[in-house]
Formats: C-alpha cells, structure tokens, sequence
C-alpha cells in the first residue's frame, strides 16, 4: 500500500474522516490541511486501515472523542468569588427548598 492511498479503510473510517475534516473545514484550517488531520485522526483512533483476521476490527474506542471536559473547571475560575458566592447560596436555598418539600435532592 503506497502512502496515501486509502484503499484499505473502511466505509466507516472514510465516513468518520470527512465528518473531521468538514469540522475543521468550518473552523478555517484549510481543505488539504483538514484532511490530513481527520486521517491523523482516524489512524490514532483505529490504528490504520483494515487489518486481515478475524475479529480484528471489533472495538474502536474512540479515544479522540473523549477529550472533551479536560478544562471544564475553566469556566468557574473565570468568575469573581461573589459570583460564586451568590451561585453556591442559590444553590443551598434550592437543595433547602426541595427537602422541605421532601423531594431528593441529589440522584
């Protein structure tokens, strides 16, 4: 398999690549750049194209999808502490309110 030739990807891993690609595209990096990284993508995701054996192709994992939430405390530290003061005295009067009405407060 010559570089670059993706013959040995499946319908599904060439689906996933244009999705990326059309991510990127939207945010501005350029077609040819895009599609580069959607292939980094897909390789780092499934490690290459179609591998001979069974059961082979099982499980991708997704691990490019699960880098969401990495700065999710981001947002909290960009608040002053009487915002976050007046968010948490909120919150108590919520929790306060629900068990008065013998509802539960945390699931």
């Amino acid at each position: 398999m010559a570089r670059g030739d993706k013959s040995k990807y499946t319908d599904k891993q060439e689906r996933k690549a244009d999705h990326i690609a059309e991510g990127y595209e939207k945010r501005g990096v350029s077609e040819k750049e895009a599609e580069r990284r959607a292939w980094a993508t897909v390789n780092k995701d499934d490690g290459g194209g179609k591998k001979s054996g069974s059961g082979r192709g099982a499980h991708t994992g997704h691990p490019a999808a699960h880098k969401g939430g990495k700065t999710g405390g981001a947002a909290p530290s960009q608040r002053t502490a009487a915002q976050r003061s007046e968010s948490a005295k909120k919150a108590a009067a919520t929790r306060k309110r629900n068990a008065e009405h013998g509802q539960h407060a945390s699931r």
